[in-house]
């Protein structure tokens, strides 16, 4: 059934006047069982001209530009299209009449107009009521499939937003972190620098190992206030630290480990316990706002790459172009 109906749509449609037959229209591709026509994509140019009926959310996601100038790239968006509507069939996403009304109604409000109005001005545009309620569903359809697809396995975390804020910012006012420090601490006093060297290389031996921080603290660790503050170094700003030490801890995450530290009296190894991002009024008054712009960014990677797997699983096949005349 599904060969017999592809070399169907495979042909021009045509209209046969007494011996002469008048061809009416042409099927420019095949979606799985839909076919793309000439007329289709005459439609799609007039309403992106003119601002007609256009699935604004769809259509935010493409290059409208080039939509406008190559007829190919709106062949490509129309298959994006029937795949899309496809995938809301075979979902079984239907949408309520109700729903639907509502959504108009809410339409209606935000231009500032009654729906009786509304009604009116899509009566100038040769569009009645009803095929405004289908192209509402329709788009309602589209945004429910690619909230369940796409919108719901993203997120955007305060590291990212923090770090886009950096970026922006290109080394002006940056984020300030403070890095709460644990230390293990090898005394200069304790028979000499090169010995205590030795010592600290040695122990970092053992937490290259794997051992854990905190056993190696308590086993070798020579700050006599070990007892009471269990390693604790306490918590700085960078600013606070200096240029040496600075340099050292300044790329290091929470958890990280630093290198052998020499300082003034002895060789110290660090552990970041917490890196905790100082609160920052410019960025906490522009973080909603940068969460939005990097969502919709991933948004559209992601939307790319789960339509390139539906691509991959249709059957698409488009007909040929003589002469800038689409052939069947």
């Amino acid at each position: 059934m599904r060969v017999r109906l592809m070399a169907v749509l495979a042909m021009s449609f045509a209209c046969v006047s007494f011996a002469h037959a008048k061809i009416i229209d042409r099927v420019v591709a095949v979606v799985n069982d839909n076919a793309i026509t000439q007329s289709d994509i005459n439609l799609f140019r007039t309403q992106l001209k003119t601002h007609g009926l256009l699935d604004e959310g769809l259509l935010s996601l493409y290059n409208v530009s080039k939509l406008k100038k190559k007829e190919s790239a709106d062949v490509q968006y129309l298959i994006d299209q029937k795949i899309i509507d496809s995938e809301v069939a075979s979902s079984g996403i239907v949408t309520p009449i109700e729903q639907v009304d509502s959504e108009i109604n809410n339409i209606a409000q935000g231009r500032g107009i009654t729906l009786e109005q509304l009604k009116e001005t899509l009566k100038n545009q040769g569009v009645s009521y009803a095929q405004y309620q289908d192209f509402v569903r329709t788009s309602m359809e589209r945004q429910t499939l690619l909230e369940r697809e796409v919108t719901s396995k993203i997120t955007v975390s305060n590291n990212e937003i923090d770090a886009f804020y950096a970026k922006q910012k290109h080394g002006k006012n940056p984020l300030v972190y403070e890095y709460k420090l644990s230390h293990i601490f090898f005394a200069d006093t304790n028979g000499g620098a090169a010995a205590a060297k030795a010592r600290a290389e040695e122990v970092k031996e053992k937490l290259d190992d794997g051992i854990p921080f905190t056993t190696l603290a308590a086993q070798y660790s020579e700050d006599k206030q070990y007892s009471q503050n269990a390693g604790d170094f306490g918590t700085y700003r960078l600013s606070d630290l200096n240029p040496k030490i600075r340099a050292i801890l300044a790329p290091l995450s929470a958890g990280d480990i630093s290198p052998i530290v020499k300082m003034a009296d002895g060789y110290h190894i660090f552990r970041v316990d917490k890196k905790i991002l100082v609160p920052s009024p410019g960025l906490e008054a522009k973080r909603d706002a940068i969460r939005r712009y990097l969502m919709g960014i991933y948004f559209k990677r992601r939307f790319r790459e789960w339509l390139k797997k539906r691509r991959a699983e249709s059957f698409i096949h488009i007909n040929k172009i003589n002469n800038g005349k689409w052939q069947s």
